[in-house]
């Protein structure tokens, strides 16, 4: 006959079957305790978090970047930032974010190939921000580029501006439509012949370059419509070692209104987005 199976303690004492309470807030902070949300996720099939891609360079990004987290956080997610860099890709930055099990992925600013963008949005949800990726089955957020620029040329030319010159943003998200809004706002104002695009990129760098283009010439333009404020920065910067005045030599104008731009010492005129939404 077979014997009948007990948990009896072997030391003869029976086991505490009492229910056990949920901890206080206050005892797990006495015991250092915390959640581990990782651990919870990962039996369930979601893991409530984004991944977010950004240039670390970028100082509009780090303003979308910190509204992204406040909203997630809202809706009960976490987010995972991952950067490019001179010495980092987005498709390593991508990698990294997918390592992370995140549920969908938030570019901004994605500058790789169109198919690459497609194919990873039939893996998980992707958003594509300041970038119009046309057939993609993806979601994208986008500035009015065109009312931004047709603006900025407006007031210009509104203060007397006719020699307006436009700093390229290259392949960077919504150069195209910012270099085509100016050509068509400076024909607008009966100013095509006075159009004169600088190439460039969006970056200090190609600012600090253009800025000694317009030095050496003969003459400087009355108005710069820099690519975006990054550029903007580096063009003002390279000016003023060039001792040229601005604004009562040249006035810049830059794009993002990042919150860097609003120091009193730099007080940049730009074109205003909106990082959080409203």
């Amino acid at each position: 006959m077979a014997a009948m199976a007990h948990d009896d303690d072997p030391t003869g004492r029976r086991p505490d079957r009492r229910p056990t309470m949920p901890m206080s807030r206050r005892r797990r902070a006495e015991l250092g305790y915390r959640p581990d949300n990782a651990a919870r996720l990962l039996a369930s099939s979601r893991s409530k978090v984004l991944g977010v891609m950004l240039t670390l360079r970028n100082p509009f990004h780090a303003d979308m970047a910190e509204a992204i987290y406040l909203e997630a956080e809202r809706l009960g997610y976490d987010v995972v930032l991952s950067g490019t860099a001179p010495t980092r890709d987005e498709e390593r930055v991508v990698d990294a974010l997918l390592g992370h099990r995140c549920e969908a992925l938030i570019l901004l600013g994605p500058k790789t190939s169109p198919e690459y963008l497609a194919d990873l949005a039939t893996r998980l949800p992707v958003v594509v921000v300041s970038r119009r990726v046309p057939n993609a089955p993806l979601d994208s957020v986008h500035t009015a580029e065109a009312k931004g620029i047709r603006q900025a040329i407006d007031y210009l030319v509104a203060q007397g501006h006719r020699d307006i010159v436009h700093i390229d943003g290259g392949s960077g998200p919504g150069s195209a439509e910012r270099r085509k809004a100016y050509r068509a706002a400076m024909g607008r104002h009966g100013l095509a012949g006075h159009a004169r695009v600088i190439p460039g990129d969006q970056t200090e760098a190609s600012g600090v370059e253009a800025a000694r283009s317009l030095v050496a010439a003969e003459s400087l333009p009355t108005a710069v419509m820099a690519a975006n404020d990054r550029c903007a920065l580096g063009l003002l910067d390279a000016l003023n070692k060039a001792a040229v005045k601005v604004p009562e030599e040249l006035s810049v104008v830059g794009y993002d209104d990042s919150l860097i731009v609003k120091l009193s010492h730099i007080a940049l005129m730009t074109v205003h987005q909106d990082a959080g939404g409203s």
